[in-house]
């Protein structure tokens, strides 16, 4: 079976190659920050850990952002992130295939949103945006697209202000996921979201991040009605159904050791997020949507998306009404 990142021209996508960094992944930074080593490590991702680490970040404690960086061949990573990686991939070989759908996912939903006439989002645990974010993709669809990143990894708030100085309509906030009271309460946030407009409200792979004892339903269903009707969820997640019970047990105790820790769900608990929403089948409107595959998502060859990577990962866009 082809590689996701080989399928990528089998999705629908605003840019011409795959970029090579993510940032799609739990309520912590894409970025591991610092200068990059001029060492031979820059050849499997390394940054320099020469520059001083911003306070609350420890680079010997891997973090599932930089692993997720790793995967897609980022350089946004430290040794910790990398073994970790190596780690998962003996385990679950297909995972790179996994972090490249949810990277085709986000960036459809986000277009597909876009498209709608949404100007405005709020992408939750974003990391450092980078080619191919979410404000480059919904404001190639309308230039006056607001975005607002929140992540609550003290490295994007570090660097992010100088790399977005000249972006015009976007903003990175520090803030944590399983505090939506403050994290709605921004002042940036609102600085640039007028919640009496719709607004597109982008979770992709950081919900599975939160435990059950955090009740995760009851925090999206918090951001949720903050948002104006006619609002739009993406929303991915991990799930254990039809998996190796050991792939996953072994996927988890590897997050056990991370800065945050993973949880798999089944299908109906990942449906529980989009109660009382509209599910949206975007090849065939009007029609009652449902949960898919990451790679199956408005992919202009459904057969060629599909993956054994795409599988580990429910996803579904879904309207507020």
């Amino acid at each position: 079976m082809r590689s996701a990142a080989q399928r990528w021209g089998a999705m629908r996508r605003p840019f011409r190659s795959p970029p090579v960094c993510c940032q799609r992944l739990p309520c912590v930074s894409r970025l591991a920050g610092a200068v990059l080593s001029k060492s031979s490590d820059d050849r499997v991702g390394a940054v320099s850990q020469d520059r001083q680490v911003p306070p609350g970040v420890d680079p010997a404690r891997p973090a599932p952002a930089r692993i997720y960086d790793y995967l897609l061949g980022g350089k946004n990573n430290f040794q910790s992130d990398r073994d970790a990686a190596e780690r998962i991939t003996a385990v679950v070989p297909e995972i790179r295939d996994c972090a490249w759908s949810n990277r085709g996912f986000h960036q459809r939903a986000a277009r597909w949103i876009a498209r709608r006439g949404i100007r405005q989002f709020i992408d939750i645990g974003s990391g450092l945006p980078t080619v191919g974010n979410t404000h480059e993709v919904v404001q190639a669809v309308d230039p006056r697209c607001r975005v607002v990143y929140v992540d609550n990894d003290p490295m994007v708030r570090e660097q992010a202000s100088g790399l977005l100085a000249d972006s015009a309509g976007v903003q990175v906030i520090l803030g944590d996921l399983r505090e939506p009271d403050s994290v709605l309460a921004d002042p940036a946030l609102g600085a640039l979201v007028d919640f009496s407009q719709p607004t597109g409200l982008l979770m992709t792979a950081v919900i599975h991040f939160v435990a059950d004892e955090r009740d995760p339903w009851q925090l999206v269903a918090r951001y949720l009605g903050a948002l104006a009707p006619g609002s739009y969820l993406a929303l991915s997640h991990l799930t254990y159904d039809h998996k190796p019970p050991r792939a996953v047990r072994e996927f988890c105790r590897i997050f056990d050791r991370a800065t945050e820790q993973v949880h798999f769900r089944s299908k109906p608990e990942i449906e529980r997020f989009f109660a009382g929403l509209e599910l949206i089948s975007p090849r065939k409107l009007g029609t009652k949507g449902r949960l898919c595959y990451a790679g199956d998502w408005e992919a202009e060859d459904p057969g060629l998306a599909d993956s054994d990577g795409s599988r580990w990962l429910y996803c579904g866009v879904a309207r507020l009404t």
